[in-house]
């Protein structure tokens, strides 16, 4: 049985729809469905939640079935010791440099709003005639020094976080296919280059 699987089963025995299971959860209908089709993955939070309202352990939707990731590494770096120019040009060349052999895709991170977000990101923009979203922005700014990559070395997917103070990578249990994804709160696109 897959988490996917798990997740949905569980679901209907304690009597919910996936609106409601959202709701409790603070996250789209759409994620939830998403989680239980296989399509995304609940991040390490969601996963504690979703354990504590299903009445299930974290042991009991990860064990012989899909893992959010087989392993994570995370390593401190000093991004001064790759060269001249912007945090971005650094971390990519820091990424290069740590898989020299890979196929390494930029990622576009966007968290996804709340339900409660989306109504004042529209009370607001009406407000004030706003061309932009207030808590996108916020959140945008909020994870400005992350940069998200997606490397396939060998036969595995490795999704990389990499920040001002470390890198952080993931071992992915199942590869992503689609050109979106999403995983826990956030919608993830990969770019059509691929860092030289």
């Amino acid at each position: 049985m897959t988490l996917g699987e798990k997740l949905q089963d569980a679901r209907k025995r304690c009597g919910l729809t996936q609106e409601q299971l959202a709701e409790k959860l603070s996250v789209s209908r759409s994620a939830v469905a998403k989680w239980e089709s296989g399509k995304g993955l609940p991040d390490v939070d969601n996963l504690k939640s979703l354990a504590g309202l299903l009445n299930v352990s974290v042991d009991y939707l990860l064990d012989g079935g899909e893992t959010v990731d087989a392993y994570v590494l995370r390593e401190a770096v000093d991004l001064s010791d790759y060269g001249t120019g912007s945090r971005k040009k650094k971390k990519d060349r820091l990424i290069r440099e740590k898989f020299p052999e890979a196929r390494i895709r930029p990622l576009i991170a966007k968290q996804k709003l709340t339900r409660n977000e989306k109504i004042i990101d529209n009370v607001l923009g009406f407000v004030f005639a706003a061309p932009f979203g207030v808590p996108q922005t916020i959140n945008d700014v909020k994870s400005a020094d992350r940069a998200y990559y997606l490397v396939d070395q060998d036969d595995r997917q490795l999704f990389v976080c990499v920040t001002d103070e470390f890198i952080e990578t993931r071992q992915l249990a199942r590869p992503f296919t689609e050109k979106k994804f999403e995983v826990g709160g956030w919608e993830f696109t990969k770019c059509s280059y691929e860092i030289p």
